[in-house]
C-alpha cells in the first residue's frame, strides 16, 4: 500500500505502525520552507516538523493558515528516511513529523524508538558517560502495545 493507502488504514481503525513507518519511509515528502528554515511548530516540549504528502496537502494547509488561493509557498522534498534519519537528529531537541497537518487524514510520527533513532527517542533513556540515566521516558509500554502519553 502506498503512505496514504497507509494513513486512510489508521484511520479506518486497521492500523499496521511498522507498515506506515516504512512506507513514509520509502516516501517523498514535501516540507514547506519560510526563509531558509523548515516549517514546524512545537507543543509541549516536542518540535513537529511539517510534512506533505502532495502539493495538494499543502496547499490546503497554506489555505487554513490564512494564505491567498494561488499563493506561491516554497517547499524542500525530501525522502521519509532521511527526514528520520538525518534531519530529526540533527534538531537540538525532541522532533517528531506532522504529516498533512490540518487535514483529516492527517498522521503523526512522534519522536520514539522504531521511528526515529534511539539517540533522538524520548522513549529511550539516555545513559551518560558515568552511567547515569537521565530518566527521560514518554512512552510506556503496555500488552505489548506502545501508547504516547
Amino acid at each position: 500500500m502506498s503512505l496514504i493507502d497507509e494513513v486512510a488504514a489508521i484511520h479506518a481503525g486497521q492500523p499496521d505502525p511498522a507498515a506506515l513507518v516504512g512506507e513514509f519511509r520509502r516516501t517523498h515528502v514535501l516540507i514547506p520552507t519560510v526563509n531558509d528554515t523548515l516549517l514546524s511548530t512545537e507543543l509541549d516540549g516536542i518540535r513537529w516538523l511539517y510534512a506533505f504528502t502532495d502539493e495538494e496537502a499543502l496547499s490546503r494547509f497554506a489555505l487554513g493558515r490564512g494564505a491567498e488561493p494561488g499563493a506561491e509557498w516554497r517547499y524542500v522534498s525530501v525522502s521519509g528516511a532521511r527526514v528520520l534519519d538525518v534531519l530529526i537528529p540533527a534538531v537540538d531537541s525532541p522532533t517528531g513529523v506532522a504529516l498533512d497537518a490540518g487535514s483529516e487524514q492527517g498522521a503523526l510520527f512522534p519522536p520514539v524508538s522504531g521511528i526515529v533513532p534511539d539517540r533522538v527517542a524520548i522513549d529511550v533513556a539516555a545513559v551518560s558517560d558515568d552511567g547515569i540515566s537521565d530518566g527521560i521516558s514518554d512512552v510506556s509500554r503496555e500488552g505489548g502495545e506502545r501508547k504516547w502519553a
